[in-house]
């Protein structure tokens, strides 16, 4: 690879890395001010997890809209309408007068930003395929995955000299200056003559294929529900950290950064060895180590472990996510050619729809339990596991014969 190609794509990585941040960035950043905004609207904890719980549903339904959209107009018209559409949520959110009108502009913020998620990965797979995917998609992974890390540090940084709505001023401000980056460089990456028709019919034709492919739909299940687990992670540890073990929101920070690099350990592991190991390999493992770590955390939580004991697992649990994610989004959008968008969309649905179910619950036993985030995290392992195994594993049939068809070219060869 030329120097020239090498800048173009780091570029390309940057670019896509700041759209698709909005997601994390909207997610992770207030999560030090959920006590604080608890004690503003004078409301309970479960309704500002439900604030959340509305963000990743309007993810969620964004993403399942956005894609498919963008398989017909185009990525970059969706991308910048979607921008200006955050600009104007986020700071919705921080004039928002009550806990209701916060939680109906979080929504609106969440549908937003989903158009940088699922429309990055669309703009990823027309542009690569291959073994290029899997190294491009783990150097976008790296990008996104710094964002968990900043945005509690930055969130928790905003509200030491001002409050919980300063957080929502600033993503406001982080909205104008994508606006204005979408404007003046993203380039259409997806041409007129290979966009699919804007009939619906078609596109709901297109949905259901998906659906019915077998190992497309494993493999989207086992990131799905991995990630949905982690939105139990996202939503307890604030209270957990903070409310049980008595961490400062800057501790809480850097605990949830700790994370954050191993959610690049486990998407790099994957770029940097995929000529070695199999994605297939990847996801395995990511699936056992997962297991294991819940299960770790679990009895932490049981025995009342000291803090650091559970963000030793909770570490592990978080970084085979990175690793599971990332090579089983290659796997599944790799045969995924003018419908990148739609499985791009169906990709990053599961994880919003699964997380919007599991945040709420993990306040279910009250603000001083961690029991709840540690039952959900165990399951939804297990549940990816059983998925992965279920759909997405090769029958034994189809690897043996895969192994004589290449047998068979072998012998033509020589």
């Amino acid at each position: 690879m030329s120097a020239t190609q090498k800048v173009n794509r780091i570029r390309l990585v940057l670019l896509l890395g700041a759209f698709s941040a909005l997601g994390p960035l909207t997610i992770d950043m207030y999560l030090p001010s959920f006590p604080q905004i608890v004690e503003s609207f004078g409301t309970q904890a479960s309704l500002v997890q439900l604030s959340l719980t509305a963000c990743l549903i309007g993810l969620a339904l964004g993403q399942i809209i956005m894609g498919p959209l963008s398989d017909v107009h185009g990525r970059r018209k969706p991308v910048i309408i979607s921008l200006i559409l955050y600009l104007a949520a986020s700071f919705v959110c921080a004039i928002a007068p009550d806990i209701y009108w916060f939680i109906a502009a979080r929504f609106v913020q969440g549908f937003a930003a989903s158009a940088g998620i699922v429309i990055a990965r669309a703009i990823v797979r027309d542009v690569y395929d291959g073994p290029e995917l899997t190294k491009f998609f783990s150097m976008l992974m790296l990008v996104n995955n710094l964002f968990p890390m900043i945005a509690p540090m930055a969130g928790s940084g905003v509200i030491s000299f001002t409050t919980w709505v300063g957080v929502f001023v600033v993503l406001g401000i982080v909205g104008l200056v994508l606006v204005i980056i979408a404007t003046m460089n993203l380039k259409e990456t997806l041409p007129v003559e290979k966009r699919v028709s804007g009939n619906f019919g078609e596109l709901l034709t297109g949905m259901k294929a998906l659906l019915k492919d077998r190992q497309f739909l494993g493999f989207a299940l086992a990131q799905g529900i991995m990630v949905g687990g982690v939105f139990a992670y996202v939503s307890g540890t604030p209270f957990i950290y903070q409310n049980i073990y008595g961490a400062s929101p800057q501790l809480f920070a850097l605990l949830f950064a700790s994370n954050g690099i191993s959610l690049i350990i486990g998407s790099q592991v994957v770029g940097r060895y995929s000529k070695v190991f199999s994605e297939r390999k990847f996801v395995v493992l990511g699936l056992l180590i997962s297991c294991v770590a819940s299960l770790a955390a679990l009895l932490v939580i049981l025995l009342h472990g000291p803090l650091i004991a559970l963000v030793i697992p909770l570490f592990f649990f978080v970084a085979s996510i990175g690793m599971t994610s990332t090579a089983a989004f290659v796997l599944a959008i790799g045969s995924q050619g003018q419908r990148a968008g739609s499985a791009s969309a169906l990709l990053g649905l599961l994880p919003f729809v699964l997380g919007a179910c599991t945040s709420p619950l993990v306040g279910i036993a009250g603000e001083n339990s961690a029991v709840p985030m540690g039952v959900i995290i165990l399951t939804t392992s297990l549940l990816a596991l059983f998925s992965y195994f279920g759909l997405a594993q090769k029958p034994k049939a189809d690897i043996a014969n895969t192994n004589v068809a290449t047998k068979r070219v072998a012998t033509k060869a020589q």
